[in-house]
């Protein structure tokens, strides 16, 4: 690549080409030659922004587990109106897309990956982890709304959700399930805790 063309969000430029490349070839084929190459950039570009490859898929992931903020502030501003099974099969929906499904498999793949991660995420695996804090906060919301039982433990139904959706989505080489056998899943695991119609 010529030098001093300028590059706008090379951040964003790379990690959208990891995604490609994971997507595509899947995590043993994620190298920074093969992340900078998709991305059309010399290899230095990357460590020029990043201490070094581990850095920054590191910061990939941090990066897809912060946009599991929108999902929790769209569940929390949907609490209160209609289905809360709706509302939680919709949010798997978008939270296991094939992106983030890559990033789990990925988290999987490589040890020293996961253990950079620790310091962010003492347990359990980055995405996954934030997307049961998400549901907990919704359940919980509904919850004090009335829409849940009074003893409903949100805490084990958000885990329930997020492990049965994660189970429900892998492997189906990018084809969902159907919108209805998701609300299905979603609607077994909260039993009778609901108190909506």
């Amino acid at each position: 690549m010529p030098t001093g063309v300028a590059l706008r969000d090379v951040r964003e430029q790379l990690f959208a080409a990891a995604e490609r490349v994971l997507l595509r070839d899947g995590p043993s084929a994620l190298t920074s030659r093969a992340v900078t190459t998709e991305a059309g950039v010399a290899k230095g570009v990357l460590h020029k922004h990043f201490a070094d490859f581990d850095s920054f898929l590191a910061e990939l992931v941090r990066d897809r587990a912060a946009r599991i903020a929108h999902l929790e502030a769209a569940l929390r501003d949907s609490a209160g109106t209609g289905s809360v099974a709706g509302h939680l099969a919709d949010a798997l929906t978008d939270l296991f897309g094939p992106v983030e499904l890559s990033i789990v498999g990925l988290l999987t793949f490589r040890d020293g990956l996961r253990a950079r991660l620790r310091q962010t995420w003492p347990t359990g695996i980055p995405v996954l982890t934030e997307a049961a804090a998400a549901f907990a906060s919704y359940l919980a919301a509904e919850r004090d709304r009335g829409r849940l039982a009074p003893g409903a433990d949100v805490d084990t139904l958000a885990l329930t959700l997020v492990g049965t959706g994660h189970l429900l989505f892998s492997g189906r080489d990018g084809t969902p399930p159907e919108a209805a056998a998701v609300r299905g899943y979603v609607s077994s695991v909260l039993g009778g805790v609901v108190r909506d119609a």
